[in-house]
C-alpha cells in the first residue's frame, strides 16, 4: 500500500517559511550582542570592572557618563523585552504578508519592532533621569545598587501592588492577544508598520515599567535580576487570557508585597 506524498508547498506557504526565517535571523541580530554585552558587562561590574563596566566606575554624572547610562540602559531595554514582543512581530509579518496586497512584509515587520523598541528607548531615557536622580540624593550606590533597604523595599511594594492595578491588567491583555491587537489596528505601508509597532510598545511599558524598576532595588547590572525579569515578562506575556493569566499577575503581585514587607521589617529589626 503506497503511502501518501504530502502535498507541496504553496507559494503563500514558501514565503511565510522564508519570512519567517528572515524575521527571526533579524531578531537575533539585535538579541545576540544585546545579550552578550550584558553578560560580560555584568560579569565585568562585579569583578575587576577592567573591562565593558570600567566607565561605570566614574563618579561625576557628566553629560558623557549621562549618554553611556542611556546606552546602557537601551541595550538592557532591547535584550530584556524584544524576546517577549516576538510573537508579535513573527503575527505582524504573517498577516503582511497573507493580505491581499503583500508589500516588503519582512521589512514592515523590521519597522514594527523598530517602532516597539523606539519606545523603550524613551523609557530608558526616563530610568536614566531616575537613576541620576538617586545617584544625586545617595540612594544608590556607584555600583548601580540600592543603597536603602527602605528604598528597595519602596520599590517591591510598588511593583507589588501595580500587579493588581487595573491599568495593568488593560496593557497586559493587548500584550497578549497581540492577533487581535495588530488586526485591529491595522495600517498599510511601512509609517503604518513604524506607528503600530509604537503603539504596542505603549501597551507594554504601560504593562512593566513598575517591574522594570525592580533594577533598582537589585542591582541595575545583576546578570540574575535582568534574567528573571526577563523571563517573568516572557511568562507574563504567553499565559492565556482569563481567570489563569488573572491569577497568576497577583500571585506575582503578593510575593513582591511580602518580600517588601520581610525586607522592610527585617531592616527595622536589625536597626
Amino acid at each position: 500500500m503506497e503511502h501518501a506524498r504530502p502535498s507541496p508547498l504553496t507559494a503563500l506557504e514558501r514565503a511565510l517559511r522564508r519570512d519567517r526565517l528572515l524575521v527571526w535571523l533579524g531578531l537575533a541580530a539585535v538579541l545576540a550582542p544585546a545579550w552578550v554585552y550584558l553578560v560580560r558587562a555584568s560579569l565585568d561590574m562585579y569583578g575587576d570592572m577592567s573591562g565593558p563596566a570600567a566607565w561605570m566606575m566614574r563618579a561625576s554624572w557628566d553629560a558623557w557618563y549621562c549618554a553611556l547610562v542611556f546606552a546602557m540602559w537601551s541595550v538592557m531595554m532591547a535584550g530584556m523585552m524584544l524576546p517577549s514582543a516576538t510573537p508579535a512581530v513573527l503575527i505582524f509579518a504573517r498577516v503582511a504578508r497573507s493580505g491581499p496586497q503583500p508589500e516588503r512584509p519582512v521589512l514592515r515587520a523590521y519597522l514594527f519592532a523598530a517602532g516597539y523598541l523606539a519606545v523603550w528607548t524613551a523609557f530608558s531615557a526616563a530610568a536614566t533621569a531616575v537613576q541620576a536622580l538617586l545617584a544625586r540624593l545617595a540612594l544608590v550606590t556607584p555600583m548601580m545598587e540600592s543603597a536603602s533597604p527602605y528604598m528597595a523595599a519602596a520599590i517591591l511594594a510598588v511593583a507589588g501592588a501595580y500587579q493588581w492595578s487595573p491599568a495593568k491588567r488593560a496593557c497586559l491583555a493587548r500584550c497578549r492577544t497581540p492577533v487581535s491587537f495588530i488586526v485591529e489596528r491595522w495600517r498599510p505601508g511601512a509609517l503604518g508598520a513604524f506607528r503600530l509597532g509604537v503603539a504596542h510598545g505603549v501597551y507594554c511599558v504601560g504593562c512593566c515599567w513598575a517591574l522594570m524598576l525592580l533594577l533598582f532595588a537589585g542591582g541595575v547590572m545583576s546578570l540574575a535580576v535582568i534574567a528573571a525579569l526577563s523571563l517573568l515578562v516572557l511568562l507574563e506575556k504567553v499565559v492565556p487570557t482569563g481567570r489563569a493569566g488573572l491569577w497568576s499577575d497577583r500571585v506575582v503581585g503578593a510575593v513582591l508585597v511580602a518580600a517588601a514587607l520581610w525586607l522592610a521589617l527585617g531592616s527595622l529589626s536589625r536597626g
